[in-house]
C-alpha cells in the first residue's frame, strides 16, 4: 500500500455532549499537500441541515498529518476545526485529535476499501464468462 493519502476514508470523531459522529472524507495528496472534502450528518437537533459538507486543506510530513476542516456553509455550531493525527505504517489509518476553541476530542480515519472493490469488480467484468 502506498503511503499517499489520496482516496476515500471512513471516519469517526467523538464530540463532547453528542458522542460519536461518522463522516466520509475524500483526500487528495500532492507533494505532501492535502486537499479534499468531507460529508457528515448533522449532530445538532436544531440544525436545519441533515448533512454537512466541508473542505479540507492541510499537509503531511512523514507520518504526521494536519489539516483544517471548513464547513460550507459555516454556522449551526460548525465552522473551522483543526485536526492533527498520526498515520500508521501501512497508510490505512489516521488517529488523532480535533480542536475547536474551548473543546477538543479524538478522531479516527480508516482508508475505505471502495477503490479495491471497484478494481475487483472491473476485473470480473472483463473476464469472459464460461460457456
Amino acid at each position: 500500500m502506498s503511503d499517499d493519502l489520496s482516496g476515500v476514508w471512513d471516519g469517526t470523531y467523538i464530540q463532547p455532549g453528542t458522542g460519536m459522529v461518522t463522516f466520509t472524507a475524500t483526500l487528495v495528496e500532492a507533494g505532501g499537500a492535502l486537499s479534499g472534502c468531507v460529508t457528515e450528518p448533522c449532530s445538532n437537533p436544531r440544525c436545519p441541515l441533515r448533512t454537512h459538507s466541508a473542505s479540507i486543506t492541510g499537509h503531511r510530513a512523514g507520518s504526521v498529518v494536519s489539516f483544517v476542516k471548513r464547513y460550507d456553509p459555516p454556522g449551526y455550531g460548525f465552522d473551522i476545526v483543526q485536526y492533527d493525527g498520526i498515520m500508521n505504517g501501512e497508510a490505512t489509518e489516521i488517529d488523532g485529535r480535533w480542536r475547536l476553541p474551548g473543546t477538543s476530542g479524538s478522531f479516527l480515519m480508516i482508508r475505505s476499501g471502495k477503490r479495491a472493490q471497484a478494481t475487483a469488480t472491473d476485473k470480473r467484468a472483463t473476464t469472459p464468462a464460461r460457456e
